[in-house]
């Protein structure tokens, strides 16, 4: 059972959530904004930190910063009432293990909790995180040219940077690199480089002596150790703090690293990928990644493109989905309703494949029968149907594009002033009574 750390300014949810999850086993200290949880962080060690995004005093992103710069290694779960997925995508970029929506559902909270807390101890072994049955190629013209460069890289030792947007696979890619590569009998070691800062980054890639940092109590064996003979992936490469980056250059060039603290020199061999999801030149270009770096992590470089963009692959995804959650979860789901796969249609899919795989995996945990029916999905999905009026209404319906338009500004308003009614009206140029009604007209989420 974990410490769980619940961070919430809904009172009376917050206490619900943690009579919950106390019967669930766990331990649970409860804070009510952002200051109190930060502090928090530094007077007990937490496993996991269930966070809401909106809070009286900030937002969630600030928590995950200051785990980050505290060097802490917690997980972060969002809970989010903005029907977002553009929201939590964010925060998941800036280290959250996964978001969930209110109200939430006690069975895929606990669900969401168990994938997280085993993901943690994970870590310590990470050939296990993902495995070869998770991955599945797809079938179209975009499926079958990631596959021959896969099949023509993976035999070399050339360094490869995967680029694409947040969820579309980079990490399946790189270990199935990997697993064709002459080293596949050797580890394959990952790192988020997302949520390190610079004093762990070091720690991290190149380990440490003890005494050499506050809180290092004993000598660590780096990640490129641990790799050797093997590969080791990068995540979110651009993230890396700049004086780290002059130190990963060092051992890509040398194949020599130095830990922390230590005036020893270890020779390594490893094969290095890469991902990130921005452009690296435009970083380059900025000084805020190292042109030689890059240029000696882009030996070969694979694009991967977003799920909206993979055609008829889209079907043989689904599918594979929910094949995989129905072995994990215990359930028989054959299939989804036409009313499901009308909305997968229209929907653009901002998280790509993880966003498919957790949407999937939920219904089939909701759902009681052998077809998901569309009560199953998650209502951020629905909300973002119903902001898109290109997807809702005829473009000659004048009406009802101008309506579906109105409720875009007015919500985009509203979460940009974090719901303050007053300011909202005002910068929409409208009363108070105005604005209530138009939040009551459609149906906006306050």
């Amino acid at each position: 059972m974990a410490n769980i750390l619940v961070i919430e300014d809904d009172i009376t949810f917050s206490q619900i959530l943690e009579g919950f999850l106390k019967k669930s086993g766990h331990t649970v200290d409860v804070k009510n904004n952002v200051k109190s949880g930060i502090k928090a962080l530094t007077e007990k060690q937490f496993n996991l930190i269930l966070l809401d995004y909106r809070l009286p005093d900030g937002n969630g992103l600030e928590v995950l910063s200051a785990c980050t710069e505290k060097s802490l290694n917690i997980t972060v779960i969002i809970m989010t009432s903005f029907s977002d997925v553009r929201t939590a995508v964010n925060a998941m970029r800036c280290g959250a293990f996964d978001f969930i929506t209110k109200p939430v559902n006690p069975d895929e909270l606990l669900m969401l909790i168990s994938e997280a807390l085993k993901k943690k101890d994970g870590n310590k072994s990470p050939q296990q995180n993902t495995s070869a049955s998770d991955f599945i190629q797809g079938n179209s013209d975009a499926a079958k040219k990631l596959n021959e460069y896969i099949e023509l890289v993976a035999p070399t030792d050339m360094s490869v940077i995967i680029q694409g947007e947040s969820g579309t696979g980079k990490e399946y890619f790189a270990r199935a690199i990997h697993r064709k590569s002459k080293r596949s009998e050797k580890p394959f070691i990952a790192l988020d480089c997302g949520v390190l800062s610079k004093e762990l980054a070091v720690s991290e890639l190149f380990g440490h002596t003890k005494g050499s940092y506050t809180g290092a109590l004993t000598d660590k064996k780096g990640k490129f150790e641990a790799a050797e003979g093997g590969t080791i992936f990068l995540d979110e490469i651009g993230n890396l703090d700049y004086e780290v980056q002059i130190n990963l250059l060092r051992a890509l060039q040398e194949r020599v690293i130095q830990p922390l603290g230590s005036n020893q020199v270890i020779k390594v061999d490893v094969r290095i990928i890469t991902a990130t999801n921005d452009d690296l030149l435009g970083s380059v270009s900025q000084s805020r990644f190292r042109e030689d770096l890059y240029h000696r992590l882009n030996e070969f470089k694979i694009q991967l493109p977003a799920l909206r963009n993979r055609g008829n692959d889209f079907e043989l995804f689904t599918e594979h989905f929910i094949d995989l959650a129905n072995k994990e979860l215990g359930r028989y789901v054959l299939r989804l309703s036409p009313e499901v796969l009308e909305v997968f249609k229209r929907y653009d899919w901002p998280g790509n494949l993880r966003e498919l795989k957790n949407v999937i995996k939920r219904m089939v945990l909701l759902s009681k029968t052998e077809e998901a029916g569309i009560d199953s999905l998650p209502d951020e999905m629905i909300f973002s149907i119903n902001q898109n009026p290109k997807a809702k209404v005829s473009e000659s319906d004048l009406k009802a594009i101008n309506e579906a338009n109105e409720k875009t500004l007015i919500v985009e308003t509203l979460q940009k002033v974090k719901y303050n009614k007053s300011l909202a009206a005002k910068l929409l140029n409208i009363d108070r009574k105005t604005l209530y009604s138009k939040i009551e007209k459609y149906k906006i989420e306050s």
